[in-house]
This record gives structure tokens, C-alpha cells and sequence, in this order.
């Protein structure tokens, strides 16, 4: 076969596909302007697979591919089929396990009762896609979606029309997923795509707006109810600021007070701290044994302490419940 009568198209390894031209360039498969609207070539799209024929680059917008099935059985990796154009494409209850799409288009693509288990989708378009009843166990989608990575840039470019439209279409992206993943029962990965689609939510507001940053401290501070750790570890960081005060302001106790003092030995003032650090605790649980009273300034940073951890247990206690009763 001639290198004239030969598709034109290579893949990002440099590979040429060594299909028959159709006469603009490229073969049936990477020709973008054949029209293949209802095509059913999923029979025809699987022996294509199966008999080593380039998969990158695919141009199938609105192609019939229901029942596909495009699996390597007994190979660690799935097909490649990165930088495909699967627009509108119906592929209704496809078998697509560890299936490489990434940087391909998806967009209102029908993927319901699909097998979409390891699928690689990194940087792939899922705006609109249908994904009802699909198993999503172990896909990947990498740090960000493609919308989410535009409007990035486009907030470097300081171009806010542009980013606020890509993060509400990130939002729909992850809401999406979420629900895809909560119908499977993937109690983690849809924790993780709620976390992100309130992210999403957060981003689309002006950057020092009140809503915005009350939206980034509840995130630091649960991670949207997402993340029980944060509120562990904002408990502990502020129980040891708080010893720091009381070390510094003084604590009274039956021997007198507890303070910072540069006439104590190292010991003593070791032993100092590590009283304002037990302090610091039971004010923070609220418990109140009475061995220890704050005085001055300390009172003060008592009261904050103690009104901040009572609110921040009840909030642990329903961060936790709802993390392990979804």
C-alpha cells in the first residue's frame, strides 16, 4: 500500500495509521467529516480493536456503540484510546474496563449501564455525560477535569467571565460523578467529587467576597463535612496556640502561677507548659476540673477556647457520623 493511499494521522508517539485513506487525508475511523450519526459500528469497531488497528484519535460523534465491548482480557493494560471524539456518542450498557480516554471528548455522551471500573480519564471532556446505573469503581480523573484546569488558567489570565463560566461547568461535572458514585455505593469517591463540587461552587464567587472566604474556613476547617481530620487537626493546633498564651499570661493553681518565667529553670518552665498544654485541654473539652483557674488576659483566651471547642466536638461528632453512615 502505497504512503499516499494511507491515513495521515499519528498518535502522540509519532505511529502512522496504516488504514486506507477515504480520499481526504485520513481513514473512516480518524476522518472527522464522514458523518456517522446513528452508524451502528460497534461489531465493526471491535474487530477494528481486536486486530491492532490505532484507537487514538477516533472520530465517532454521535456513532451507535451500544452493548460495545472493548476489554483486553488478559492484558494489565486496556485499550488506548486517547483524543477520541466520542460527542453524542450512544454507548449504552459499553464494557470499557481500564479503558485509557484520556484527553478525549465524552461530552453528552450515553454511557448509562456502561463498565467504566479503572477507566482512565484524565483530562477528558464529561461535561453532559449520561451516567445512570454506570460503574465508575477506581476511575481516574486525575487533580483536576478539563473544565476545572481552564478555569485555572483562565484566573491566571484574569479573564473572570471565562473562569466562572468553566467552574460552574466543573460544579455540574463533579455533582455528576457524585451521584454516579453514591448509586454505586462508593461512599469515598463521592465524598471526594462532593468536596470538589463545592470547591467549584466557592471559586465561582468573587475572590474576597464574604461568601467566599466564609466558604474557604469552612473548608479548612471540615473540608465541606468531607474531612473529619481538618477538624481534628484544627483542634489540636488550637489547644497548643492557646497552652502558648496561658504559658505566657499565667495560670493559677494551689502552688501559685503557672508562667513563662526566665528565673525557672529549664525543667520548671518544661513542667510550666506542659500544665498550661493540660489546661488548655480541659478548657477545650469544657470539662473544668477547677485545679486550674485562668487569671487576667488568660480568662479571655479561656472563654474564646472554651465556646470554640464545644462547637468544634459537636461538629467532629457530625462530620464523623455522617462519614461513616453514608
Amino acid at each position: 500500500m502505497s504512503d499516499q493511499k494511507t491515513c495521515k494521522y499519528h498518535n502522540l508517539e509519532g505511529k502512522r495509521c496504516e488504514e486506507k485513506d477515504m480520499g481526504a487525508g485520513h481513514c473512516f475511523w480518524h476522518d472527522k467529516t464522514i458523518d456517522k450519526t446513528g452508524m451502528d459500528l460497534s461489531e465493526r469497531l471491535e474487530n477494528y480493536a481486536k486486530s491492532g488497528g490505532m484507537l487514538q484519535g477516533l472520530q465517532l460523534k454521535q456513532a451507535n456503540l451500544k452493548d460495545i465491548r472493548l476489554v483486553r482480557r488478559g492484558c494489565s493494560s486496556g485499550y488506548d484510546m486517547r483524543n477520541c471524539d466520542l460527542y453524542r456518542a450512544d454507548m449504552e450498557n459499553a464494557h470499557l474496563f481500564n479503558i485509557n480516554l484520556e484527553g478525549s471528548s465524552l461530552m453528552k455522551t450515553r454511557l448509562n449501564d456502561s463498565k467504566l471500573n479503572c477507566a482512565n480519564l484524565h483530562n477528558t471532556n464529561l461535561l453532559g455525560v449520561k451516567l445512570q446505573n454506570a460503574r465508575i469503581d477506581n476511575i481516574k480523573v486525575g487533580e483536576y477535569v478539563q473544565q476545572e484546569a481552564i478555569a485555572i488558567q483562565a484566573d491566571k489570565d484574569k479573564d473572570r467571565s471565562k473562569a466562572i463560566d468553566y467552574y460552574e461547568q466543573s460544579e455540574e461535572i463533579y455533582r455528576n460523578l457524585r451521584k454516579t458514585a453514591e448509586s454505586d455505593g462508593i461512599h469515598v469517591l463521592a465524598g471526594h467529587f462532593a468536596h470538589k463540587e463545592l470547591i467549584m461552587r466557592r471559586k465561582q464567587h468573587p475572590q474576597y467576597s464574604q461568601k467566599r472566604v466564609v466558604s474557604k474556613a469552612v473548608d479548612l476547617f471540615c473540608g465541606y463535612g468531607e474531612k473529619p481530620i481538618n477538624v481534628i487537626l484544627f483542634s489540636l493546633i488550637l489547644i497548643l496556640f492557646c497552652a502558648v498564651l496561658y504559658f505566657i499570661l499565667g495560670i493559677k493553681s494551689d502552688t501559685g502561677i503557672i508562667q513563662l518565667s526566665f528565673n525557672n529553670s529549664f525543667v520548671e518552665n518544661l513542667y510550666n507548659f506542659f500544665s498550661s498544654i493540660y489546661f488548655s485541654v480541659v478548657t477545650f473539652t469544657t470539662l473544668g476540673y477547677g485545679d486550674i483557674n485562668p487569671v487576667g488576659y488568660s480568662r479571655l483566651v479561656a472563654t474564646i477556647e472554651a465556646f470554640i471547642g464545644s462547637f468544634a466536638l459537636a461538629l467532629f461528632v457530625v462530620v464523623f457520623v455522617q462519614k461513616t453512615t453514608r
